[in-house]
């Protein structure tokens, strides 16, 4: 049963199905489209990790929220720019992805007065929680663009609207192509890549569980 389990998981035309359904209704929205709002939130999980050696540098995980919110911010779609301080308890981090966000934003000439970034945080219910608090502590009001990935909007939306933002969503980092690839061999042949993706998949169904965010 479980190796039948990791087999169905393992096949690329399975993983593609939950990347679709997890990522639905979203679609990709150009930023000249996106909506005005009081501030730009970027949530953790595109990942800047340090790498070994003596050296002090960082590589990219995935970087498409964090350019998604510098994006918006220089179009002009809010004053305020934040990033969450997202980190992991099982990981030792010199920095959070927020300060680490918050550097590099100021080195491509963000105005250092309009970036903020959060407390640490741990998951989205804390992000949410923490945002609320940073925006009442500048007087700021609760429009909101929100940009996290596509399979992720939908629990990060709920979680936000709970804490009385109005959340106008942007979401990237889709997982799935315009065109369907089912015709395509590889599709059908079971790899560790496809499993990967269908646990990603998986967990964010837990996580909506989890926190009700159906």
């Amino acid at each position: 049963m479980i190796i039948f389990f990791i087999w169905t998981f393992s096949i690329g035309f399975v993983a593609d199905l939950l990347y679709k359904f997890v990522e639905y209704p979203w679609q990709r929205i150009d930023e000249n489209d996106a909506p005005t709002a009081d501030a730009i939130i970027v949530l953790s999980g595109g990942g800047r990790y340090q790498t070994s050696g003596k050296s002090n540098i960082y590589e990219w995980g995935d970087p498409d929220r964090y350019f998604a919110g510098i994006s918006l911010f220089k179009k002009g779609k809010a004053p305020k720019l934040f990033f969450t301080g997202g980190t992991t308890p099982f990981e030792k981090e010199s920095k959070d992805e927020g300060t680490l966000y918050k550097e590099h934003a100021i080195s491509l000439g963000i105005p250092f007065d309009s970036i903020f970034t959060t407390n640490k945080v741990v998951n989205t219910a804390q992000e949410a929680i923490e945002i609320r608090r940073s925006l009442n502590q500048i007087n700021s009001s609760s429009e909101i663009l929100l940009v996290t990935s596509a399979f992720h909007m939908k629990r990060a939306k709920k979680l936000f609207e709970r804490q009385g933002f109005l959340v106008y969503p942007f979401p990237v980092d889709f997982q799935n192509s315009k065109f369907s690839r089912w015709q395509s061999p590889y599709q059908w042949i079971p790899n560790s890549g496809s499993l990967h993706r269908s646990s990603l998949a998986l967990r964010e169904l837990l996580g909506r569980i989890i926190y009700r965010s159906w």
